[in-house]
């Protein structure tokens, strides 16, 4: 937890300063009842620090204001039950209400001659999504810049790859999170955190034309999201499949029929066929066990109608480095997904680490060789060449890990101005699953900063007092709460209908595993969606596979 310690014990204010009122780049000095007792310059601060160090004083007078030290470091209160944490975040849901009441019914108008702060933000992920809808749009000039204009629900990649699910089902426009803001189809080349400007690429290359250009912000938020790790292993690259995107889901569905029609070919040997349909998963987490799941339940539902002959010759083999798999759960459930795999016929082997893939074969270290005619990959999450770059750029980053160091504001650590949220972060308090629960949780969160006013170029954000107001204070509740995640669970399909869900609340947990759960954990989902199309397309995808099966058409 951070702490803004004005542990010097010494500040000024300016003669002619106005009091209570926040100003770019300056700090606000707190004492332990959470009362403003001094602002100053950064170079002032510094001075004043120093000599106070030095010489030990308690009191310094410059321009005629005595200036009080804080008493002790100031600490912002953090939730500490999950019935808090609760609390919180209905009052914050009911603050949302008037404003997005009021972007529906009113439609404000943008006011052109009016100059407002620039808000770039890079992705359209979870949190990015969250937060274009949540941020007032009027207040800001909001621009979204990524590669792809949807947002994408990725939970349900894995049963899109399997044709469950429609792809256009669980993807919803960016534009319609919230239309007053601006959108460029664009991939971001490099930031310049320095003269906050960012370089980007067009999507749509235009021949003739310039397809690079730069945008300038006030503030930038990175929400660009992770890469897969491949761990520089030999060969995974160029042999394996990935589930990331839709485009990725889109081969993965194309490539399981693809070998079921060629290993159906009266000239493919016996071998050939076995080696075609045996299909590996490497990395034991939610993305591959529920591939693997929906996988077997794709072939043994649907395809064993039409391909009934080549049965025999069908694996799926799950590879796991640690000693488990879905490692996020309670022990009891990882124990029931294996058990529930073993009765499917899943060959689940753990303990196993990947040296190379070839194209027919994954090489484990322990000298083993499995045969493969599709693996996909995984195996955890790596660092965006743009997040790297970035993290290159600022020295205070120097001990990240592939994520960029945000404070408990979402600020990145070094870099003035720029925010980051979702995947590409790391919480400079404590470590946060990559998980879409907590990506929005952020992006909402960070719109709520935003909207709020709260002095986010403040070594500690409070809220700025209105205008012509004789505030000369600032207590506890108007110093901006750090962000703090709120668990609701967890879930995951193991197949055949049988899902596994646990509750969070505090240190208490709710298991659940079953067929009851799929139904639960089908209703979480369909909740969930961001929109009302998307739900009622998710719910009519589920109704139309029970009830005519996957499409199994290749095109």
């Amino acid at each position: 937890m951070n702490a803004f310690v004005a542990g010097s014990g010494v500040g000024v204010r300016t003669g002619g300063e106005r009091r209570g009122v926040c100003v770019r780049k300056r700090a606000r000095w707190v004492n332990r009842r959470g009362v403003v007792t001094a602002v100053v310059e950064p170079a002032q601060k510094e001075a004043v620090e120093k000599k106070a160090v030095e010489k030990e004083v308690d009191v310094v007078e410059e321009q005629g204001n005595g200036v009080v030290p804080p008493e002790v470091p100031l600490i912002v209160p953090k939730r500490t039950t999950f019935a808090g944490l609760v609390y919180d975040r209905l009052q914050d849901t009911g603050a949302d209400i008037p404003q997005q009441v009021g972007r529906l019914v009113t439609k404000p108008q943008l006011k052109k001659d009016v100059k407002r702060p620039r808000l770039v933000i890079l992705g359209s992920g979870w949190a990015s999504h969250s937060f274009a809808k949540v941020v007032d749009a009027v207040k800001y000039d909001v621009v979204i810049v990524s590669p792809r204009n949807y947002f994408l629900f990725t939970p349900m990649l894995a049963s899109t790859a399997v044709g469950t699910i429609e792809f256009r089902s669980i993807v919803e426009p960016i534009r319609k999170a919230n239309e007053f803001i601006d959108y460029f189809e664009a991939t971001c080349l490099g930031i310049n955190a320095q003269d906050q400007v960012i370089k980007c690429e067009s999507v749509q290359k235009l021949e003739g034309e310039s397809n690079v250009f730069d945008i300038p912000y006030d503030y930038l938020i990175v929400g660009v999201g992770a890469s897969t790790n491949t761990f520089g292993i030999p060969g995974v690259e160029e042999n394996c499949f990935f589930l990331k995107e839709i485009e990725n889901a889109r081969e993965l569905r194309k490539g399981v029929i693809t070998r079921f029609e060629r290993a159906n070919l009266p000239s493919t040997p016996v071998e050939e066929k076995k080696r075609l349909l045996s299909f590996v998963v490497v990395g034991g987490g939610p993305t591959g066990v529920e591939y693997a799941a929906e996988l077997h339940d794709l072939v043994t539902e649907d395809m064993s109608k039409k391909y009934s002959k080549l049965m025999e010759y069908f694996s799926v083999s799950l590879v796991q480095r640690q000693n488990t798999i879905l490692t996020q759960f309670d022990g009891v459930l990882q124990q029931s997904a294996m058990d529930n795999f073993k009765q499917s016929g899943i060959n689940v082997i753990t303990g196993a680490n990947v040296v190379e893939v070839t194209p027919t074969a994954i090489l484990l270290k322990d000298g083993r060789e499995l045969p493969q005619g599709m693996t996909l990959w995984a195996a955890g999450n790596g660092t965006q060449a743009l997040v790297q770059d970035l993290l290159d750029s600022i020295p205070d980053q120097a001990e990240a890990r592939g994520r960029l160091i945000v404070d408990d504001w979402l600020r990145v650590k070094g870099a003035e101005s720029v925010f980051a949220f979702g995947d590409c972060a790391a919480m400079e308090s404590g470590a946060l699953p990559p998980t879409a629960q907590v990506a929005g949780q952020q992006g909402a969160y960070l719109g709520r900063l935003f909207n709020r006013d709260y002095c986010l170029q403040c070594e500690l954000p409070y809220a700025t007092a209105k205008p012509n107001s004789n505030v000369e204070t600032i207590g506890m509740t108007d110093l901006a709460r750090p962000f703090q995640f709120l668990s609701l669970g967890i879930m995951a399909y193991i197949g055949e209908e049988k899902s596994m869900i646990q509750f969070e609340a505090g240190d208490n947990k709710l298991k659940l595993s079953g067929a009851l759960t799929y139904l639960l954990w089908q209703s979480v989902y369909a909740t969930k969606q961001v929109s009302f199309r998307s739900r009622v397309l998710v719910l009519f995808d589920w109704f139309k596979t029970k009830v005519f099966g996957r499409d199994l058409s290749q095109f």
